[in-house]
């Protein structure tokens, strides 16, 4: 009989591609037979130059643009953060801006309210509920959108660069907030980035080169690879 110690824990994959190919129309390859997954109840980041294809794949994964080939998959519901949160922000308040994204689960009130106050809670933006979008901050705008995404029970968080418009005290609480998120609600996320500091809240990440992943793992070590290349 195998002992305690030889017995493994099974790993979920949330995200999963495989072999994930993308051209624009005008012939431009932007992903070629990309391949990678991340496990769920893990953030990943997504590293690369621009014009790797880091966007694409995440667009390709939230289903916004269609692969010529290769498949992905995802095992929970996905939430998309855009880098400018003005993008998908559509509503005059926070608490209404939340609850628009419910409209289509035919909720009770009852239901709709306890579901937007929550997902505020959870980004520590209760107080807000009331307050207009235009009188947020960049970072508390990202916090709606993100909760925006809880509310519907996203389980997979998507986010393209959703710090780059911030200054650097947003940025890292940001990046900290939706690190406590995916381990206090074990959800997975699956963010883009260009900023080496955030990679020391990541369980692990992937470097992208002309749209393949050509290494990926532990965050530190990466980031030194990306420092040695300067």
């Amino acid at each position: 009989m195998p002992t305690d110690q030889s017995i493994q824990p099974i790993i979920k994959t949330a995200i999963a591609v495989s072999d994930l190919c993308f051209a624009w129309d005008s012939g431009a390859t932007v992903l070629d037979r990309c391949t990678l997954s991340v496990p769920q109840g893990e953030f990943w980041m997504l590293l690369g130059t621009n014009g790797s294809g880091k966007s694409t794949l995440l667009r390709l994964l939230a289903g916004l643009l269609k692969p010529q080939s290769g498949a992905m998959q995802i095992s929970d519901r996905i939430g998309f953060v855009f880098q400018n949160p003005d993008h998908q922000l559509v509503l005059p308040t926070v608490g209404a801006d939340v609850a628009f994204g419910l409209v289509s689960e035919n909720l009770s009130y009852r239901q709709t309210q306890q579901r937007v106050e929550e997902s505020l809670q959870a980004v520590n933006l209760i107080q807000m509920i009331r307050r207009p979008i235009y009188a947020l901050s960049g970072g508390q705008k990202q916090r709606v959108a993100i909760a925006g995404a809880i509310a519907r029970h996203a389980e997979v968080l998507l986010l393209d660069e959703p710090t780059a418009l911030l200054d650097g005290e947003n940025q890292n609480d940001l990046v900290a907030s939706v690190r406590d998120l995916v381990k206090q609600k074990n959800l997975t996320a699956l963010w883009v980035t260009h900023r080496l500091n955030e990679l020391n809240y990541a369980d692990g990440a992937f470097l992208l080169e002309q749209g393949k992943v050509i290494d990926h793992g532990d965050p530190m070590r990466l980031k030194q690879v990306l420092l040695e290349r300067g």
